[in-house]
């Protein structure tokens, strides 16, 4: 069985900083920080001026590893052990996940449960529910 570290205190952390990025976003623009939204929407059809924020948004995701590198000089230890048909279907399944529930996790798990969305509800719970059952596989099954 694969152990999992308990890191309480840099877990809270990382959940105040994205509820505050959340509320930030909220606040500045009156949009959601819904991921997977954001960046489906840097493509075309869409042209509007949202843009620059949109991307700026996508971009300080992809810089914040950078920002921990420089800061601490080095990176948090990480180990995928799935081969890589593996990662790209899981990843095509995540992509359309959030396309047929009109969203992802932070739309849905951060947004839309602090604003007390029903449908935010459902989605989140389905996706806690399938991501249990797939470790349960994965660990005990495999």
């Amino acid at each position: 069985m694969v152990s999992t570290s308990f890191t309480p205190i840099a877990s809270l952390v990382g959940g105040a900083l994205i509820g505050l990025s959340a509320v930030l976003l909220m606040w500045a623009t009156g949009r959601i920080a819904g991921v997977s939204g954001i960046a489906a929407r840097l493509f075309p059809p869409y042209e509007d001026r949202q843009f620059p924020g949109r991307l700026a948004f996508i971009a300080g995701l992809v810089a914040a590893p950078v920002l921990v590198l420089l800061v601490t000089g080095t990176l948090p230890a990480q180990t995928i052990e799935a081969n890589p048909v593996v990662l790209i279907v899981g990843g095509l399944l995540t992509g359309f996940g959030s396309v047929w529930g009109s969203g992802c996790t932070s739309g849905h798990g951060v947004c839309g449960l602090s604003r007390l969305s029903a449908r935010s509800l459902v989605a989140t719970m389905t996706f806690m529910a399938t991501g249990m059952a797939t470790v349960l596989v994965m660990r005990h099954w495999n």
